[in-house]
């Protein structure tokens, strides 16, 4: 059996909290459903007896080449979306624990060509799965005005989500907008030089979640856990921004993404999932040091 490394393509937030959250037995079956680069996946292994299991999966291919040679490890090549489709493609009805650290991994951020980051000059992609045919110029370009200030509006909260998509269509119209620097150009007027970075990473949030389809996944997935986790099992989840925390904290508190449960007739509320502690954010050290885990949020729930 490998040794089981550290890396650095991605640094794992809230390594040694979100992996204590799972409650590891030695032998049971786990779930890393966002492996990037192996951080959380290896902490799991160093938890795991000769008998335990750990499947991962990543839609990214450039996260296969941190496959880890175990003989206890699979890693899928595919969206977390299809979670239960795949554990019973391998064999695996029901499973201990399951975790994710959603959002972008350091690699996509720090490759400039996947265009993810706001700090390069890069053609407009955003794709996490770059088999996908479709990208951020496609939404930027394709896209009515109607369309691109609801992306702009629910996925990025600008408020300026109105005026920003009427400025895409009127420079569009001229020459397609194909790259960072000529959206940046497109929206000059909405960035003041104190609000610049924030207002874009708010406009590059919007985009990455429309092109990838991010919170329509999340929820195909949380639905998916409460039947592939078996009674006593464990959800560790860590977000990012609200959008996806909202997601997470309700169907935590109630197996819902809107609205309340309904009660039975004697005023009973029965609910998957319960969570577990309170919600949990990195210390000070860990921001100084990887200041990407700045907004993590994680939470755990076990299934009732």
């Amino acid at each position: 059996m490998q040794a089981v490394q550290t890396m650095e393509y991605h640094r794992p937030v809230l390594l040694k909290e979100t992996v204590n959250g799972l409650n590891i037995q030695p032998n049971g079956t786990y779930v890393d459903v966002t492996f990037g680069g192996g951080g959380h996946s290896r902490e799991i292994l160093n938890r795991l007896g000769s008998e335990g299991t750990l499947i991962a999966f990543d839609q990214d291919a450039d996260a296969l080449e941190n496959a880890i040679d175990d003989q206890r490890f699979l890693l899928i090549n595919e969206n977390f979306r299809f979670l239960k489709r795949f554990l019973r493609f391998y064999g695996h009805k029901q499973v201990d624990g399951i975790l994710g650290d959603f959002g972008v991994s350091s690699h996509q951020f720090d490759v400039a060509e996947r265009g993810f980051s706001t700090r390069f000059e890069a053609e407009l992609d955003m794709r996490m799965n770059r088999g996908s045919s479709f990208s951020a110029f496609d939404v930027i370009n394709t896209y009515d005005e109607k369309q691109l200030r609801s992306v702009l509006s629910q996925y990025g909260e600008l408020r300026a989500a109105a005026g920003m998509a009427r400025m895409i269509v009127e420079r569009r119209s001229a020459e397609p907008i194909k790259n960072s620097s000529q959206l940046k150009n497109a929206l000059g007027k909405f960035l003041p030089k104190h609000k610049e970075n924030k207002i874009l990473a708010q406009i590059y949030q919007a985009i990455r979640i429309e092109v990838n389809q991010e919170l329509d996944a999340l929820k195909e997935f949380l639905m998916q856990t409460v039947e592939v986790l078996k009674p006593g099992g464990r959800l560790s989840l860590i977000s990012y921004h609200s959008l996806e925390d909202r997601l997470v904290k309700r169907f935590m508190r109630n197996g819902l993404f809107e609205g309340e449960p309904e009660k039975d007739v004697f005023g009973r509320v029965e609910v998957p999932l319960k969570p577990v502690g309170k919600f949990v954010i990195p210390n000070e050290e860990e921001i100084e040091e990887n200041p990407r885990a700045r907004s993590a949020k994680l939470r755990v729930a076990e299934k009732l």
